[in-house]
């Protein structure tokens, strides 16, 4: 039962208990059970409303921050991501395999208070040793959900 409510909540987090009972063929009771116990147990971390913010009035500056850095002795990297996340900025932090170690996503007002977070706080930390920095500039899609309008075709369709 847990795979097919996690599975119904991580599109539609707002679905009512009652629903999400009927949708499973569950009681209200064992539905909601479920639910306290994943949440104890820190599957499920939260919920979330994506925003399309590129239609509202308040701007805001996405960026993706490729970071390598040394691990710490006996640590690894876990301190350090822990140090990173801690900021207000940070969105997410992702360890990674490949080229670089970690992907961290922040938010900003504008592209300078961005570049003011990997100059000042990022880069200077003791383990990192370099940082690439790139901007969202659209978003098509997020967390499974198309953001862009779909272009419609305007033409007159000619017959003849």
């Amino acid at each position: 039962m847990r795979e097919k409510i996690l599975a119904v909540i991580e599109k539609n987090s707002r679905i009512d208990i009652k629903d999400l009972a009927v949708l499973l063929g569950e009681s209200e009771v064992a539905v909601a059970n479920e639910i306290a116990e994943m949440e104890k147990e820190h599957i499920i971390c939260g919920y979330h409303t994506l925003i399309n913010w590129d239609n509202t009035s308040d701007e805001k500056v996405m960026a993706l921050i490729e970071v390598k850095v040394t691990p710490q002795r006996g640590m690894g990297f876990d301190k350090i991501a822990e140090r990173i996340y801690q900021y207000s900025e940070v969105e997410a932090v992702y360890l990674m395999s490949g080229a670089y170690d970690f992907t961290v996503f922040i938010e900003g007002k504008t592209m300078k208070q961005v570049a003011l977070f990997v100059s000042n706080k990022l880069s200077p930390m003791d383990s990192v040793l370099s940082t690439a920095t790139h901007f969202v500039l659209k978003k098509y899609k997020d967390h499974g959900t198309i953001l862009a309008d779909t272009v419609q075709d305007e033409r007159m369709l000619i017959t003849p």
